[in-house]
């Protein structure tokens, strides 16, 4: 018979997505941590459901994050403040 040889498996690397909350002032704001998204679209939908509780937890800014630490354009999304 003829054996083949297997290469050395790849684990598939899934980057994750997660929230930095930050004041008026561009300084990280304490607060429930983000959980961590496996893509960009459910970060962002997310955001959708909770921004107007973290802009009345005293955030200004919502800046999205990749785990691998690439650079992530248009990752900052101004909160209006909470009424």
């Amino acid at each position: 018979g003829v054996s083949r040889q297997q290469g050395p498996e790849r684990a598939v690397s899934v980057p994750s997505w997660t929230w930095t909350w930050l004041d008026d002032r561009g300084s990280a704001v304490e607060g429930p941590l983000s959980p961590a998204f496996t893509s960009r679209f459910d970060a962002e939908v997310w955001l959708g459901q909770v921004w107007r509780e973290r802009a009345a937890d005293g955030v200004a800014t919502a800046r999205l994050e990749r785990g691998d630490g690439a650079r992530v354009p248009a990752a900052d999304v101004d909160l209006p403040a909470a009424s």
